[in-house]
């Protein structure tokens, strides 16, 4: 599945270890936005790693992308790398 994964992360610790996490599944795109390919098991460990690590102000969302989607990704400036390390 590819997913699409955006976080609002107050401290910096927090932020450091959640990056971590997340570029361990896949590929990070913006400053807080990563893209990952990822199967249904690796989605729910990561969900639970960043969950156990943020805190209550803190914001991480996911969306999933359909096959039809992933198809009408456009970019506009420097293109993102064709391939996406995946280290999981």
């Amino acid at each position: 599945m590819r997913v699409i994964v955006t976080y609002d992360i107050v401290k910096d610790k927090v932020r450091r270890k959640v990056f971590r996490i997340l570029e361990s599944y896949g590929a990070w795109k913006q400053y807080s936005v990563f893209e990952l390919e990822i199967s249904d098991i690796q989605h729910v460990q990561m969900r639970e790693k960043i969950r156990n690590v943020i805190e209550e102000q803190d914001r991480v969302r996911f969306y999933e992308l359909c096959e039809r989607c992933v198809k009408k990704v456009t970019e506009i400036g420097e293109p993102s790398p064709k391939t996406m390390p995946n280290v999981v």
